[in-house]
């Protein structure tokens, strides 16, 4: 158990994306979204992907962007980049599932996605939109930190209001009820 303040070796993932590699196939998206359909392989929804492609043909822009962290408040950043005679929006960099566009969200419930790294198979040595882009434009990697332990509650708590905004707070309190009680008779 770790006690406040004690620091611990912790592995950070990320995903390397190498823009200029990728050609706009999609494949990350498809493999993502499958791989996260519950069950599993049963439906294939780009829109529940937590990778997407930023896609622009007539200019020659494909940007692989995968979801991160949950953005509680709208972004002020509205700057545009010019990267080797490509134009891109700051927008376009953002990871975050934010309260004003639909990026990153599932689209049933409107709960935010977030990349897992398709950690919930053990048996996978990296995540499957790695392993399905022909384009080699997605590279895993891993690294060791040292750090504080860190509870994230909001992101908790942005769960549960969605789910009371859907289902009702009533509702919500019988499942969480339910649940708990389902939980104590199984130890």
């Amino acid at each position: 158990m770790t006690t406040l303040g004690e620091k611990k070796k912790k592995i950070i993932k990320t995903i390397r994306i190498e823009p200029d590699k990728c050609n706009g196939c999609q494949s990350c998206e498809m493999i993502c979204s499958a791989f996260h359909a519950k069950p599993k392989y049963s439906s294939n929804n780009p829109a529940r992907a937590r990778i997407r492609i930023v896609r622009d043909p007539l200019r020659d822009i494909y940007l692989p962007v995968y979801a991160g962290e949950i953005a509680d408040a709208e972004c002020i950043g509205r700057n545009r980049y010019v990267i080797e005679g490509k134009e891109y929006s700051e927008c376009d960099f953002c990871r975050a599932a934010c309260s004003w566009r639909n990026v990153f969200k599932e689209p049933d419930s409107g709960l935010p996605l977030k990349c897992d790294m398709c950690e919930d198979d053990p048996t996978l040595t990296e995540p499957m939109c790695v392993q399905w882009c022909i384009a080699d434009a997605l590279i895993y990697e891993t690294r060791e930190e040292e750090g504080e332990e860190e509870v994230k509650l909001a992101d908790v708590e942005i769960g549960l209001e969605s789910m009371i905004d859907k289902y009702g707070l009533v509702q919500v309190m019988d499942a969480l009820t339910r649940m708990s009680a389902s939980k104590r008779a199984a130890k």
